[in-house]
């Protein structure tokens, strides 16, 4: 099942309406962002004794894309399909890991990661077509599978960092060619990336030896800095769209903690004030102010996951808003605490 959540700010209400994915249990989602009715999921499939991972992209009903805050009354009548679009599945090239979609563009490019293989796809009009435009392989010793990536909205978006094994690779989408490589990036397996979505070489990955490592791709010798904050794998990294100091992370410690990264996010000084409009008191004060150096933190944990936490998300809509979703099916809706989102504002 696909569950479209509808959150009502105003009454604290959450609403949802439920969709039948019926080809298979679901692994791994992501949405387009230019179309917000049409999503990708890859999923299991079975077949002659097998379990292959597919992918396919979907369209949801038109009723549901609004977000309407209107409960449906009986939730058992209620359960609509997803239409699909096209399958991404080319079999001959493995098991699907995930499926990005072009940051900033028209919803017509993405790339699956299918076990090494990189693919890029072309959507073609109304997207019930997909055309394999390139791709590129791993290669190496061993079983090599890409665990996840993430597609950059920096540079015209023509660079994505993908996740194999504790290694983290940055590659052109034009030529289909590394252009760094972050070998041992953790002692264990990386499960996650995100971009700073305001300074273009920032990246955060996280995984299995319990760090949240930050990384300047132009120099990737070492971390620019590490967190140590959990006591078990690092599921999910997410920087805020908005204001890229805020970083969430969620793990298998059934915990979510969000970091205050003030040091390396695109304000680090905050914002600074014009000297022409202080008077002398109030600028001996500031520049006190601006001495103290602005201290990285954990602003706070959330501890109300009761099992391991498998996704973190900050919402599109609103910036001081974000959920997360645990193994047992728990999704919990929090805030920025409001201190912190005032200092960050005024």
């Amino acid at each position: 099942q696909i569950h479209i959540i509808d959150f009502d700010d105003e009454n604290n209400i959450i609403n949802k309406n439920v969709l039948l994915h019926q080809v298979g249990e679901i692994w791994h989602i992501s949405t387009s962002p230019a179309d917000k009715g049409v999503l990708a999921t890859c999923y299991n499939k079975t077949s002659e004794g097998k379990v292959m991972t597919c992918a396919a992209v979907w369209r949801m009903p038109k009723e549901l894309e609004s977000g309407s805050h209107e409960s449906p009354d009986d939730s058992s009548s209620n359960t609509q399909t997803l239409e699909l679009l096209c399958h991404l599945d080319n079999t001959a090239h493995g098991n699907m890991a995930c499926v990005m979609w072009e940051p900033m563009g028209d919803g017509k490019k993405i790339i699956s990661l299918a076990d090494n293989n990189i693919l890029l796809w072309d959507l073609q009009e109304s997207s019930t077509n997909a055309v394999l435009s390139s791709s590129t392989a791993l290669e190496g010793k061993g079983q090599l599978k890409f665990t996840s990536g993430k597609w950059s909205p920096h540079h015209n978006c023509t660079q994505i960092a993908t996740a194999n094994d504790t290694t983290v690779r940055g590659w052109d989408t034009r030529s289909m060619r590394q252009i760094y490589c972050i070998e041992n990036a953790h002692g264990q397996l990386v499960r996650d990336l995100d971009f700073n979505p305001n300074k273009q070489y920032y990246l955060a990955s996280c995984g299995d030896d319990c760090k949240v490592k930050f990384w300047d791709t132009r120099n990737v010798t070492e971390p620019v800095k590490t967190l140590e904050e959990h006591s078990h794998w690092v599921w999910n990294v997410r920087y805020n769209h908005s204001h890229d100091q805020l970083i969430l992370t969620g793990s298998s410690d059934s915990r979510v903690i969000l970091s205050n990264m003030v040091s390396i996010s695109s304000e680090p000084f905050g914002h600074m004030v014009d000297d022409d409009e202080l008077s002398d008191q109030e600028d001996q004060h500031q520049e006190e102010k601006i001495k103290e150096p602005l201290q990285d933190s954990v602003i706070a944990t959330y501890e109300e996951h009761e099992d391991s936490v498998y996704a973190v998300e900050w919402s599109s809509a609103d910036p001081w808003l974000f959920a997360s979703l645990s193994y047992d099916g728990r999704l919990v809706i929090n805030r920025v605490p409001r201190a912190l989102k005032y200092h960050i504002l005024l």
